[in-house]
């Protein structure tokens, strides 16, 4: 099997204007660009008359100025979290004082774990004390004065991941769980790959136009793109077990077979996913092994 996705990596946009994405809906770029978020979090907002705000971006007052300056006036009257990954909801709180809007996300639950600030599981990346005024689960229906958001819920890069249909447009904006500059970070204990890719089959079943995701640009045939992120992880999910049976038996020792030309920031990123495919393998009785202690922890085939 061939692992093959075509990312789309053009992205047409200026810092700080915003950028018409269909009828009543603009996207601003977040001037925080990484090898995690590519040119920057991308904020939505939503409506004519009164407006919904999805995804406020990191709390960067220029980029909630911007927000401000496009509303020209207008009351934001929600501003919609996808998940509570600092990029995409630090911001909340400025943009919430700005305008009075109710925020409104999945929340968090159980205690914060015990990793290390820099991981992308971490406190550097996750708000572990963001607290929505509206707490919302799949199926919920938000509407304004000439919009209604449906909530996905769509756990895996985060436990709580949200997407959301914009309805009677076949549009979603789906953060950082289908995205076309790359795939998408699954990193234990924050990241689930059972999770994920159940998630990614409730989005295969729908028949949606576009996705407009967290960073990078639109996706034109959404369902074809999941089914590409399917068929990427099922590939992985391969190659990792045809390092254990050719003898690397660790996460360590399975990351360079698997990402040969991963460096830098990311590598911590691959031997995270390593980890998470391990995991989902054990729970489905393919590798023997009891959960990995650390990167070093033997594993077997079942």
């Amino acid at each position: 099997m061939v692992d093959d996705i075509n990312f789309k990596t053009s992205m047409h946009f200026v810092y700080g204007e915003p950028s018409p994405m269909g009828p009543g809906i603009v996207r601003l770029v977040a001037e925080n660009p990484s090898p995690f978020t590519f040119k920057g979090t991308n904020t939505y907002l939503v409506g004519m008359t009164s407006l919904a705000v999805i995804d406020p971006g990191p709390d960067e007052e220029k980029h909630i100025a911007d927000i401000l300056k496009y509303a020209a006036g207008r009351p934001i009257t929600h501003i919609f979290v996808t998940h509570a990954h600092r990029d995409h909801v630090d911001g909340c709180a400025r943009l919430a004082a700005a305008t009075g809007a109710m925020t409104c996300g999945y929340g968090r639950t159980g205690a914060v774990p015990q990793v290390p600030a820099a991981s992308p599981s971490g406190k550097s990346f996750v708000n572990y004390e963001f607290k929505p005024d509206m707490l919302v689960k799949g199926g919920d229906v938000i509407a304004g004065d000439d919009w209604a958001l449906e909530c996905l819920y769509t756990p895996g890069h985060a436990p709580d991941h949200l997407c959301f249909a914009l309805k009677g447009r076949r549009v979603v904006f789906s953060g950082d769980h289908v995205m076309a500059w790359n795939t998408t970070v699954i990193a234990p204990p924050e990241g689930n790959m059972a999770d994920y890719m159940a998630s990614l089959e409730l989005m295969l079943d729908r028949n949606d136009q576009t996705f407009l995701p967290g960073h990078g640009g639109r996706i034109e045939e959404p369902q074809r793109q999941v089914k590409a992120y399917l068929l990427h992880r099922r590939w992985r999910e391969q190659a990792v077990l045809a390092a254990i049976r050719d003898g690397s038996n660790t996460v360590n020792s399975i990351v360079p077979e698997v990402y040969p030309n991963i460096s830098g920031p990311l590598s911590i990123a691959a031997a995270l996913s390593v980890q998470a495919h391990v995991e989902y393998l054990i729970a489905r009785g393919v590798l023997a092994s009891a959960p990995a202690t650390s990167w070093d922890h033997p594993l077997s085939l079942a």
